[in-house]
C-alpha cells in the first residue's frame, strides 16, 4: 500500500519539507507520496505527518480556525506518526513558555508530556549550526541548523531524550512522536527524514 504522507500547509517550512521527505521516501524506494495538507479532510487521509517549523501560534490558531486542530489530535493520539519540527514540537507539547515574554496562551496539541522554552538560544540573529548526535535512532552525527529554537527542560516519564545540546534537550521521541528544536529540512542530510519515513511505513504496514 502506497504511503500518504502529509506536510501541514498552514504556514511555515512546508516546501523544504515536502522536498526531504519525498527525497527519502525514494531513497528507502518505498511507494509513498508527500503532499502539503491544511484541511481536516486531507489530515484525516494521513499516514503520517509533518509539522513544520514557523510560527507556532499563528500555526495553532489557524488550526484552531479551520477546524484542524481536533483531528490532528485524534489521528496522533490513535497512533499515526509525526515529526515536529521547531514550531511543530511546541505545537505537540503541554506546557509552552518564552525566554522574553514567560507563559505564553497558545493552542496546544498537549500530546507531548514535555516543559518547553520557545527562543531558548535567542532569537533570529542568534540562529547558529552544530553538530548533534541521536545515538538511540541510529543517527550518531547530524547537523542540526537552530533558528529560533526551543528547547526543552523537562520530559516525562513516557518521553525518550533523543539529543541534548549544551546540557539543554534538542529533540525527544514518543512512540511514534518525535519533536525536534532543529530544523533538518534545511540540510542534505535525509537521515532523520528516512528514520520518520520508516516509522510510518512500519505503522502501516
Amino acid at each position: 500500500m502506497s504511503l500518504n504522507v502529509g506536510v501541514l500547509s498552514i504556514q511555515g517550512d512546508v516546501h523544504e519539507n515536502l522536498i526531504s521527505a519525498q527525497t527519502a521516501i525514494d531513497e528507502l524506494g518505498i511507494d509513498g507520496k508527500v503532499t502539503a495538507v491544511r484541511t481536516p479532510e486531507e489530515i484525516s487521509e494521513l499516514d503520517g505527518l509533518i509539522i513544520p517549523g514557523g510560527e507556532s501560534t499563528t500555526m495553532g490558531q489557524l488550526s484552531l480556525v479551520n477546524g484542524s486542530m481536533k483531528i490532528l489530535k485524534e489521528k496522533i493520539e490513535n497512533g499515526m506518526p509525526v515529526l515536529g519540527i521547531c514550531a511543530g514540537m511546541i505545537m505537540l507539547s503541554n506546557n509552552a513558555s518564552d525566554r522574553i515574554v514567560g507563559k505564553t496562551d497558545q493552542p496546544l496539541l498537549d500530546i507531548l508530556n514535555i516543559k518547553l522554552e520557545r527562543n531558548s538560544f535567542g532569537r533570529q540573529k542568534e540562529s547558529f549550526e552544530s553538530d548533534i548526535s541521536m545515538d538511540s535512532i541510529g543517527i550518531p552525527k547530524f547537523n542540526g541548523v537552530f533558528i529560533r529554537a526551543p528547547s526543552v527542560s523537562e520530559v516525562g516519564s513516557d518521553v525518550e531524550v533523543l539529543s541534548k545540546f549544551n546540557d539543554r534537550i534538542v529533540a525527544v521521541k514518543k512512540g511514534n512522536i518525535i519533536g525536534t528544536a532543529f530544523h533538518p529540512e534545511l540540510t542534505e542530510d535525509t537521515a532523520l527524514h528516512k528514520y520518520f519515513i520508516n516509522l510510518v511505513n512500519t505503522s502501516k504496514n
